[in-house]
C-alpha cells in the first residue's frame, strides 16, 4: 500500500512536466553586450527567469501553442514577442534598445529656445521672465534678450533676424493671437497683453519652425497655458500704475481662476518725466477668466477669456502738419480701445497613450476708436479659428502628426474719413513625422499646405530638421524650410491681386548642456522672395502711421544672414544665474517703399546682452542686473540721397546702451505669501536715440527716443492662501 501511495505521489508531482515547453535564449543590448539580471517572463503567467552573467536565460512554461514573451531591464525599452511553441523550441535572441533619457537622446534644437516640463532644453521659465531686469515682467520683452532678437524701442513686437514685427506671430495653445500687444501708438513701445504665470511652457523660435504653424516669415512664440492652478485662494496686487485682485478655486475635477484690474498711469507720470506730450494719461481696466475640467482620466478642457478697455490722448510730433488742434508740427491723437479674446482647447489620449488629440476654437475682437486731428483713423479686426491635430505615437519615440486649421479674419481701417474693409478665409493642413533613427540621430520632416480666399492662391511649404548627438552632452542640429505669409492687410485694401510673401530658412546649430551650463552657437541664412513693393514716385515717408497708397506688386526680395551666441551659467557661483548673448545680422531688402535694396531702418547689425540674477537666501531677496547693447540703426536722411543715390539709408544712429536693475523681496504676513518688487530702468540715464526724422524742408532733424529716459517702478503682490508658494530653486 505504501508502495502504491509513493508511486501515486510521484506521478502527481511529475504530471505538470508533461506538455511543458522549455524556453531559452540570450538578452543583449544594441551592441551585442550581455545584460545580466534582465527579467524574462511569459505574459499573463508566473513563468519566467532572470538572465545570468552572460545574459542567458532558461525556464519552462505550461503554455501550449502560443505565448507572448516579455523582456524588461532598467534603462532599456521593454521587448515583447509572440512565440509559436513547439517541442524543439529554438533559442530566442533578444536585443534591447536603450530607453530615452536626457543624456542619451538627441533633441531637435535648431532655431528654437524651449522652456517646458516635457522638454530637455530648458531656457526661460515664467520665474525667469518676472525676475529679469529690464524686461518689466513682459514675455516678449524678455524674448528680446535672447539671441536672434532685435531690440527696437519705438515699436511693439518681435523683430527677429532681419525681419519686421509683422513677420512674427504669438500662438497660445496652438491658436494664433490676433492682438498680442496693447494698441500701438506712434513711437511708443506697447507691452504684451498676457502674464507670464499663465503659461507652463514657452518656445521661442527664431526660424525653421514646425509645419504645424504658418503665417510667419521669421518667428513664432509658442505659449502653452497651465493645466492646473498653482494656488487656491485670493490674491491682491498693488503698484504705481494699477491694482488687481484674483481668485483661484479648485475642486476634484475642475479649477477656475478669475482676475480684475484697474490702472492709471497718472501717478507714475507725476514722478517720472515723460518725453511724450500726454493730453490724457492712459487709463485701463480689464478682467480674465480661466476654467479647466477633466471630464475623463486623460481628457482636459481649458477655456480662457479676457476683456480689456483703455483710453488715452497724446500729441504726436509730426512736422508735416502746418496747422491743427495740437498746433504746428503736431498731430492730436485720441484713442479708445476695446479688446476681447476667448479660446478653448480640448486634449485627450487613448489606446494606452498611442493616440493624442488636440483641438481648439478661439475668437478675438479688437476695436480702436481713434482720431488724428479729429479725422477718423479707427481700426477694427476679428479672427475666428478652429484647429484639430491628431498624433500617433510609434515605437522608439517615433511619431506621426497630422492636422488642419481654418481662420476667418475681418478687418476695417478708417483713413481720413474713408473706411477700407476686407475679409479672408485662410485654411491650412499639415503632416509631420518625428523619426528617431538612433539615439544619436533624429529628424523631423513635415509639409504644410495653405489657401487664402482673399489671395485665391495655394502654397505648399516643406520643412525639415535633423539633429545628431556628438557627445554625452552635446549635439548639432540642422533646419531648413519654406515659410509663407499673407501680405500686410493695409496693402490688400487697395490691391487684392498680390501673392504670398516667402522666406527660405537654413539654420545650423551646435549646443552643449552640462552641469547647469549651456553653450549654443547658431548660424543662419534667410532668403526673401515675392516681397511687396510700393511705388509712390515720392521721397521716402518716415511717418510710422502712413497709409500705403502707391501702386504695389510682389517684385521685392532680400536676404538675412548671421550668427548667434548664447552662454548661460547657473552653477559656477552658488545662487548666481547669468547669461550672455550676442547676435550679428547682415541683411539687405528691397521691399515696402524702399527704392533700392538696403538694410531696413529697424535693423541693427550687433545686439548683445548680459543678464544676471542672484537670490540671497538670508535676505529672501532676488536681485537682477541687465545690460543691453544695440549698435546704430540706419535712418533716412533726405539730404544724403540728394547728394548721391547710393547714400540711401547710409547714416546710422548712435549705439543704444541700457543698464537696468530689479529686486524682489519674498516674505509672509500671518502665513500669507507676499512679494515686494522694485525696478529701475536705464540707471545711467543714457539719452538713447532710436531713429531720426526730418522736417519737410529737410533742414531740421529731431530724435525719436524712449517714452522716458530713467524710470522706476515699485509694487507688491499678496496671496491670501496658505497653499500659495514659490519654488526658490527657480530664483
Amino acid at each position: 500500500m505504501k508502495f502504491l501511495l509513493l508511486i501515486g505521489t510521484t506521478l502527481l508531482m511529475t504530471m505538470p512536466a508533461f506538455g511543458q515547453t522549455t524556453l531559452k535564449g540570450r538578452v543583449t543590448d544594441a551592441k551585442g553586450r550581455a545584460l545580466p539580471g534582465a527579467n524574462v517572463f511569459i505574459k499573463g503567467t508566473y513563468d519566467g527567469a532572470n538572465t545570468d552573467s552572460t545574459g542567458s536565460f532558461r525556464f519552462r512554461t505550461s503554455r501550449n501553442d502560443t505565448a507572448t514573451l516579455v523582456v524588461s531591464f532598467i534603462g532599456y525599452e521593454s521587448f515583447t514577442k509572440k512565440l509559436a511553441l513547439s517541442a524543439n523550441q529554438p533559442d530566442v535572441a533578444v536585443r534591447l534598445q536603450e530607453a530615452a533619457s536626457e543624456l542619451n537622446t538627441v533633441v531637435i534644437t535648431a532655431g528654437a529656445f524651449e522652456a517646458s516640463d516635457e522638454r530637455k532644453m530648458t531656457m526661460l521659465k515664467p520665474m525667469d521672465i518676472v525676475t529679469t531686469a529690464g524686461a518689466q515682467a513682459d514675455i516678449t520683452a524678455t524674448m528680446n534678450l535672447l539671441p536672434g532678437a532685435q531690440r527696437v524701442g519705438e515699436q511693439e513686437g518681435m523683430f527677429v533676424r532681419g525681419g519686421s514685427n509683422l513677420e512674427s506671430k504669438v500662438v497660445i495653445d496652438g491658436m494664433i493671437v490676433q492682438n498680442p500687444y496693447f494698441s500701438s501708438l506712434p513711437d511708443v513701445q506697447s507691452r504684451g497683453r498676457f502674464q507670464p504665470f499663465m503659461f507652463k511652457g514657452t518656445s521661442f523660435s527664431t526660424g525653421g519652425y514646425s509645419a504645424q504653424y504658418g503665417q510667419a516669415l521669421s518667428s513664432v512664440l509658442l505659449l502653452n497655458t497651465n493645466d492646473k492652478n498653482t494656488n487656491n485662494g485670493l490674491s491682491i496686487g498693488l503698484n504705481l500704475i494699477s491694482a488687481n485682485v484674483g481668485i483661484d478655486h479648485e475642486t476634484k475635477n475642475s479649477t477656475i481662476s478669475g482676475s480684475l484690474y484697474y490702472g492709471n498711469l497718472k501717478p507714475l507720470f507725476a514722478l517720472i518725466r515723460q518725453n511724450i506730450d500726454w493730453v490724457r494719461d492712459p487709463e485701463f481696466a480689464g478682467s480674465s477668466l480661466t476654467y479647466r475640467l477633466r471630464p475623463t482620466k486623460n481628457g482636459l478642457l481649458k477655456v480662457y477669456g479676457m476683456y480689456s478697455a483703455s483710453r488715452l490722448a497724446m500729441n504726436f510730433r509730426d512736422p508735416s502738419v502746418e496747422t491743427g488742434p495740437a498746433g504746428p508740427g503736431k498731430t492730436a491723437i485720441d484713442q479708445t480701445n476695446r479688446n476681447a479674446f476667448l479660446t478653448s482647447t480640448y486634449t485627450d489620449s487613448w489606446d494606452e497613450g498611442r493616440w493624442l488629440l488636440n483641438t481648439g476654437l478661439s475668437y478675438s475682437r479688437n476695436h480702436d476708436r481713434m482720431t488724428f486731428n479729429g479725422l477718423d483713423f479707427g481700426r477694427f479686426d476679428s479672427r475666428t479659428q478652429g484647429r484639430l491635430v491628431l498624433t500617433r505615437l510609434l515605437a522608439r519615440n517615433n511619431s506621426l502628426l497630422f492636422g488642419a486649421e481654418v481662420h476667418h479674419v475681418t478687418l476695417k481701417n478708417g483713413v481720413m474719413g474713408t473706411t477700407y474693409q476686407l475679409s479672408d478665409t485662410y485654411a491650412a493642413t499639415f503632416v509631420e513625422s518625428e523619426l528617431y533613427l538612433s539615439r544619436k540621430l533624429a529628424g523631423r520632416i513635415g509639409v504644410r499646405g495653405e489657401y487664402s480666399s482673399l489671395l485665391k492662391a495655394f502654397n505648399l511649404a516643406p520643412r525639415l530638421s535633423f539633429a545628431y548627438k556628438t557627445g554625452t552632452f552635446s549635439q548639432i542640429s540642422l533646419a531648413a524650410g519654406q515659410f509663407y505669409q499673407t501680405p500686410d492687410y493695409r496693402y490688400l485694401y487697395l490691391n487684392q491681386g498680390l501673392a504670398y510673401e516667402r522666406a527660405d530658412h537654413l539654420i545650423l546649430n551646435y549646443q552643449l548642456i552640462r552641469n547647469q551650463r549651456t553653450f549654443r552657437i547658431e548660424t543662419f541664412y534667410k532668403n526673401y522672395a515675392a516681397l511687396v513693393r510700393e511705388f509712390t514716385g515720392q521721397p521716402f515717408d518716415t511717418n510710422p502711421y502712413r497709409f500705403p497708397w502707391g501702386r504695389t506688386d510682389n517684385t521685392g526680395n532680400g536676404y538675412a544672414r548671421g550668427f548667434d551666441l548664447f552662454w548661460r551659467d547657473q552653477k559656477t557661483v552658488k545662487g548666481l544665474d547669468y547669461w550672455v548673448t550676442y547676435s550679428y545680422v547682415d541683411t539687405r531688402r528691397l521691399f515696402s517703399q524702399y527704392s533700392m535694396a538696403t538694410t531696413p531702418a529697424f535693423v541693427s547689425n550687433h545686439n548683445a546682452s548680459l543678464v544676471t540674477k542672484r537670490y540671497f537666501n538670508k535676505l529672501r531677496t532676488n536681485m537682477g542686473l541687465t545690460y543691453t547693447f544695440t549698435s546704430g540703426r540706419p535712418y533716412y536722411n533726405p539730404n544724403r540721397q540728394n547728394e548721391r543715390p547710393d547714400n540711401y539709408f547710409s547714416d546710422r544712429t548712435p549705439a543704444v546702451h541700457n543698464l537696468s536693475y530689479s529686486a524682489s523681496y519674498i516674505t509672509a504676513v500671518k502665513g500669507n505669501f507676499l512679494v515686494l518688487y522694485a525696478t529701475v530702468d536705464n540707471i545711467l540715464n543714457t539719452r538713447n536715440v532710436f531713429t531720426y526724422r526730418y522736417t519737410p524742408d529737410n533742414k531740421t532733424r529731431y530724435a525719436v527716443g524712449p517714452q522716458s529716459y530713467r524710470s522706476f517702478f515699485i509694487g507688491g503682490v499678496m496671496m491670501l492662501s496658505k497653499k500659495a508658494k514659490v519654488d526658490l530653486n527657480q530664483l
